[in-house]
């Protein structure tokens, strides 16, 4: 079984290291016993139609206008998130998946993939960030913000998580949306390697056998976890 996993627009929504998402969904696919092949899709050429897992991250505002231009005319990514293909969307990831976000100090049209509307806030979030997850992905999310969005769930919309410490999408104490097999999130870090059992959810959605975190990776988790919390405790 070869998984592929495919990096959307790494030119253009590479800024924060997010790519690193993919390497750790590469190895837990290898410790689950498949292969895996991780796809930089850059810009431009089209989109592949044949990933498991789409992955998308931050980037600055003329890129993240580009990069929604793009999508849109290429049209696979709709087609790949209709057919319920896991999709992690981080920061201008998330808003770019929306209906409209705020870009170049303007409104934009989103792909409308994600039921939420992104605003430009009136200051700059950065810094470490705790929340506890809707989802069934452990206790706690941890990661890093740095971003200016302010981010509305719209309708019925479900976040990832409440925030316990930080902004995240800056407005209802949330963080990020969750709507079918697609994720979308503030949290840098990278998200996955801070995050193993939100890893492995994604895994699930690409009907790749559920494979346990390491011990290591579950106690690099639980240390930014107490970290978190030690700080939530004396703030």
């Amino acid at each position: 079984m070869m998984v592929r996993i495919v990096v959307v627009y790494p030119d253009l929504l590479g800024t924060y290291g997010d790519r690193g998402n993919a390497l750790v969904l590469a190895a837990a696919v290898r410790r689950a016993g498949h292969e895996a092949e991780v796809v930089d899709a850059s810009s431009d050429r089209p989109l592949p139609h044949d990933g498991a897992f789409y992955l998308l991250g931050g980037g600055e505002d003329g890129p993240q206008v580009l990069a929604a231009r793009l999508l849109a005319r290429d049209g696979t990514l709709r087609a790949v998130v209709e057919e319920g293909r896991p999709v992690l969307a981080v920061c201008a990831g998330l808003q770019l998946l929306g209906r409209s976000f705020a870009a170049e100090g303007a409104e934009h049209e989103g792909l409308g993939l994600l039921p939420v509307r992104s605003a430009s806030g009136e200051r700059r979030a950065v810094g470490e960030v705790l929340t506890s997850p809707v989802i069934s992905v452990g206790a706690y999310l941890t990661g890093f913000e740095n971003h200016r969005g302010v981010t509305t769930l719209e309708g019925d919309a479900v976040p990832l998580g409440r925030v316990l410490v930080g902004v995240g999408n800056g407005v209802g104490g949330v963080d990020g949306v969750v709507a079918g097999s697609v994720v979308g999130t503030y949290l840098h870090g990278p998200v996955l390697a801070r995050n193993p059992y939100l890893a492995a959810w994604l895994l699930e959605r690409a009907h790749v056998p559920r494979v346990e975190p390491s011990t290591a990776w579950r106690e690099l988790a639980d240390a930014r976890i107490r970290a978190a919390l030690q700080s939530r405790a004396s703030g």
